[in-house]
C-alpha cells in the first residue's frame, strides 16, 4: 500500500487529461475509459492549472477541478465563486487524505485570487461540512398528476393577448441567455451559465456519454411580443392496455421572470394532448407550481434535497455584497478550522447598504464558517441552527436578531448542477 507522503498532488498536464479522465469516470462509477471525443471535450474548457489529480506513481487516483463562476447574491449582486465540480477518490486510496490535501490546495489558491466564496453541489451529504462548506439552498421535484389539477380541458393558450410559441434550438441559443440573466439577476443563489452549457443543452455539443434526446422548446411573449419564459421538455411513449395515452412530460429547463409566464408555461405543458404526468425537475423549494393549480394536491414532491453548498472565503466582502430588508447591527465570531476565514465581525446592516469590519468588541452570536454559509443566502434560521447547538448565542436574542437581518421573503435557489 502506498503510504500517504508518496502520493503527489498537483495540477495535471494537458497530456494528462486521459489518465484524469480513467480516474474521474471510475469514481463516478461510469465505464472507466476515455474516449477521443470526451478527451477532446474536456481539453476545450478545463483549466489544467486548477485541475488537480494525486497520482501514485503514474496512475491517477482522484481527481478535483474547480473554475470561476459568478453567484447572485441576496439584492442581485453578483459574487465570484471557486466553483469546486468532478471531485473523486478512487476506492482504493479512501481514507488517506487526500480529498482534505485537495480541498486545502485549492481554497487556499481561491483565497488569494480574491474569490469570495467557494460553491459546489455534494452528491454525499457528510462530506463536506469538514471543509467549512454550508448547505445553502434547497431544490425539489414535484410530480403532478394532470387529470386531477382540475385546469380547463378547453384552454388554449393565455387569454390576456400574451402567446406560446414552440421554437428550436436556434431560437434558444438567441433567447435563452438574456431570459437567464434576467432571472439570474433576481434570484440568490443562482450561477451564470457558460456559452457551452447552451450547446449541450441545445444538441450543438452531444457528450460522449449522453445520449441526446431533442426537447420540445416552448417561449412565452407578453403582449407587447417580449420573450418573458422559456421551457424545455421531453415526453415519453406510454400507452395503457386500454389504448390510452398515458404520457410523462419531463421538463428539462424552465425560466420564467414573471408570475404570468411562470403560470402559462405549467398550464400549457400540463394541457398538452396525451400528457397525464408531468415531472417537474428541480425547482425552487418554494415554488408556485402547487398553487397555480385549481387542486394544488395534483402536485406532489417527489425529491427534496440539499443543493448548493457554499463556503464563505471573504467575510468581509460577503456579509457587504448582499442586501438586508431591515437595519440592524451583529457582532459575529466565526470560527474556522483552515484559518481562511476566522475572526469577529461587526455587521452593520441598512436597506441602503451595509458595512462589515473586524472588531474587538464583545461576540453577539458564535458559529462555524459552514453555518454563515448556510445563513448567508437567507434560507435558514439561526434559532434553528442555535436550538440544534450548530450555532451559540453569547447575547440573549442574537439569533431572532440574525434572522431579523439575513433571512429571505423568498428562498435562494441554484436552477443548475455543475
Amino acid at each position: 500500500m502506498s503510504r500517504r507522503q508518496d502520493i503527489d498532488i498537483r495540477p495535471i498536464h494537458e497530456d494528462e487529461i486521459p489518465e484524469w479522465i480513467r480516474a474521474l469516470n471510475t469514481g463516478f462509477l461510469r465505464p472507466p475509459s476515455a474516449s477521443d471525443a470526451e478527451v477532446a471535450d474536456r481539453t476545450t474548457y478545463i483549466v489544467p492549472e486548477r485541475t488537480l489529480g494525486a497520482f501514485d506513481g503514474d496512475r491517477c487516483v482522484a481527481t478535483f477541478r474547480s473554475f470561476t463562476q459568478e453567484l447572485t447574491a441576496v439584492g442581485g449582486t453578483p459574487v465570484t465563486a471557486d466553483a469546486i465540480s468532478n471531485v473523486t477518490v478512487t476506492s482504493t486510496h479512501r481514507r488517506r487524505g487526500i480529498l482534505t490535501r485537495m480541498m486545502a490546495q485549492d481554497l487556499a489558491a481561491a483565497k488569494d485570487r480574491g474569490d469570495v466564496v467557494a460553491t459546489l453541489i455534494a452528491a454525499e451529504y457528510p462530506i463536506y461540512g469538514r471543509y467549512g462548506f454550508g448547505r445553502a439552498t434547497t431544490a425539489a421535484e414535484w410530480t403532478i398528476d394532470v387529470p386531477r389539477a382540475g385546469l380547463d380541458p378547453r384552454w388554449a393558450g393565455p387569454d390576456d393577448g400574451a402567446r406560446i410559441d414552440l421554437v428550436d434550438g436556434d431560437d434558444v441559443r438567441k433567447i435563452g441567455p438574456e431570459l437567464h440573466e434576467r432571472l439570474r439577476r433576481a434570484q440568490p443563489g443562482a450561477i451564470d451559465r457558460s456559452e457551452r452549457w447552451w450547446q449541450v443543452s441545445t444538441g450543438v455539443l452531444v457528450l460522449d456519454r449522453a445520449q441526446w434526446t431533442e426537447p420540445f422548446y416552448a417561449v412565452y411573449r407578453n403582449a407587447q411580443g417580449q420573450a418573458e419564459g422559456l421551457l424545455a421538455y421531453t415526453v415519453d411513449e406510454h400507452w395503457g392496455d386500454a389504448k390510452q395515452p398515458l404520457e410523462t412530460a419531463k421538463v428539462k429547463d424552465m425560466i420564467a421572470v414573471s408570475p404570468a409566464a411562470e403560470r402559462a408555461l405549467w398550464w400549457y405543458v400540463c394541457s398538452v394532448d396525451w400528457v397525464t404526468k408531468v415531472r417537474t425537475g428541480w425547482r425552487a423549494p418554494d415554488d408556485l407550481l402547487p398553487h397555480l393549480l385549481p387542486d394544488p394536491r395534483a402536485a406532489r414532491i417527489t425529491t427534496q434535497a440539499d443543493w448548493l453548498w457554499v463556503r464563505i472565503l471573504d467575510v468581509v466582502r460577503a456579509m457587504e455584497a448582499r442586501t438586508y430588508g431591515r437595519s440592524g447591527t451583529l457582532v459575529l465570531e466565526v470560527t474556522d478550522r483552515d484559518g481562511l476565514s476566522a475572526g469577529r465581525y461587526r455587521l452593520e446592516a441598512a436597506p441602503d447598504g451595509a458595512s462589515c469590519a473586524p472588531t474587538t468588541e464583545d461576540a453577539e452570536l458564535t458559529l462555524d464558517v459552514g453555518e454563515l454559509g448556510t445563513l448567508w443566502l437567507g434560507d435558514e434560521s439561526a434559532v434553528r441552527l442555535a436550538a440544534l447547538g450548530r450555532v451559540r448565542e453569547e447575547r440573549a436574542g442574537a439569533a431572532s436578531e440574525a434572522d431579523a437581518l439575513l433571512r429571505t421573503s423568498r428562498r435562494p435557489w441554484c436552477p443548475d448542477i455543475f
